[in-house]
């Protein structure tokens, strides 16, 4: 019989610093480093978002125009459809503060109005004795505020019987500034609208692709190929045209975001199917399967969360892209139309290029649609570049 020796486990040494411990050391984190280690996600997010100055005076920028969308009618001194027929085809007036050396405030002068004889055309020029100070927080034509109730009340008015075209007028008379004020209703909120209809179906589709795999990601892999391999501003022209002409404005608004959004999902569509196809194979994933999760509460409470930032950087990147379809295809006469004011459809007045040549205000709609996308891309890199705050 073998006599067993009992072996008594080996102690390890363990390491004891003998040196004093120092609190100025690399090794201890700082408050800084304390704070952004325990902060969240979208904490992060923000504070490196704000460290892109261009981005956020962007986002200042376009908080400012969608200011207009609803105060366009305090804002703006007339109506957009008003007519002044004794001032067609008016240059801007300048605004100025003092008058022959001495403060006076905001004014402009009148006009003094001839015709050319030779091109049968009206000629203004400023008629300095003509003093026409602006008024604040006071009384103008009638609007029907929101489309309930009959108000005058404006932040700023012509002086008495006096005019105050800052960005011209058109054939008609009608003031060019309060249609950009007017126009930015509907041309800003097409982007929201059109790009709320995209998302929803990008992420429906794209989720279902991406978690699913198989037949169903073939066959949405398949529809996607066919719809980006059509051109995309014919299309818009096609399905425009087929628009009844008898539709309402109202109507023919809502017809336009709708197919501005159907057009627009398939680029978020491929983009949710790439992420979720990588996430679905995650640990936290999967524990969701095993403990019997359906399929919409794992894609919505586990998978979609995880690249949300980026779904918000490619809305703000797609905005642009509607804003300039409706202008192109209210442009081309083929979105909106009168009454209704969009920034495209102020510029479907300087399709004549003689008109743009003697008229040259009439092309002040392009100079909005040039900041707003330019500043939604500035916020859309911003916003990108936040997205993976931990990089």
């Amino acid at each position: 019989m073998t006599n067993r020796i009992r072996q008594t486990p080996r102690e390890e040494p363990h390491y004891v610093n003998p040196e004093p411990f120092d609190p100025t050391s690399t090794d201890v984190l700082t408050p800084e480093q304390e704070r952004y280690y325990q902060a969240s996600q979208w904490k992060i997010m923000w504070w490196k978002f704000r460290r892109h100055k261009l981005a956020v005076w962007s986002g200042i920028i376009l908080v400012l125009f969608y200011l207009c969308v609803p105060f366009a009618e305090l804002i703006a001194p007339y109506t957009p459809n008003e007519r002044n027929n004794d001032f067609l085809y008016a240059p801007p007036q300048a605004l100025h503060l003092f008058h022959e050396g001495s403060f006076v405030g905001p004014f402009v002068y009148g006009y003094k109005a001839e015709v050319d004889l030779e091109t049968l055309r009206w000629v203004y020029e400023e008629d300095t004795s003509q003093v026409q100070p602006l008024r604040f927080f006071c009384s103008g034509s009638t609007y029907r505020f929101w489309g309930l109730w009959d108000m005058d009340f404006r932040f700023v008015c012509p002086a008495q019987d006096g005019t105050m075209f800052l960005a011209g007028t058109d054939r008609l008379g009608r003031d060019q500034l309060s249609g950009l004020i007017y126009g930015a209703r509907l041309s800003l909120t097409v982007g929201i609208v059109g790009i709320t209809i995209s998302m929803f179906l990008g992420i429906l589709l794209g989720g279902l692709a991406g978690y699913f795999g198989g037949i169903i990601d073939s066959l949405i892999q398949r529809v996607i190929e066919i719809m980006r391999s059509l051109p995309e501003l014919p299309l818009w022209m096609a399905l425009s045209a087929a628009l009844p002409v008898t539709w309402s404005p109202v109507w023919i608004y809502f017809g336009l975001t709708i197919i501005l959004g159907l057009l627009d999902w398939p680029g978020l569509a491929r983009a949710v199917r790439s992420k979720l196809l990588s996430l679905r194979e995650e640990e936290y994933a999967k524990a969701a399967v095993m403990m019997g999760a359906r399929p919409r509460r794992i894609i919505f409470k586990h998978l979609l969360p995880g690249f949300t930032s980026h779904l918000i950087a490619s809305a703000s990147l797609s905005i642009p892209a509607m804003i300039l379809g409706e202008t192109a295809l209210s442009f081309l006469n083929l979105g909106l139309r009168r009454p209704s004011v969009s920034w495209g459809v102020l510029l479907n007045e300087a399709q004549n290029i003689t008109v743009v040549t003697l008229y040259p205000w009439l092309m002040a709609p392009v100079i909005p649609i040039i900041i707003v996308v330019l500043a939604f891309n500035f916020l859309g890199d911003g916003l990108r570049d936040a997205a993976d705050p931990y990089k």
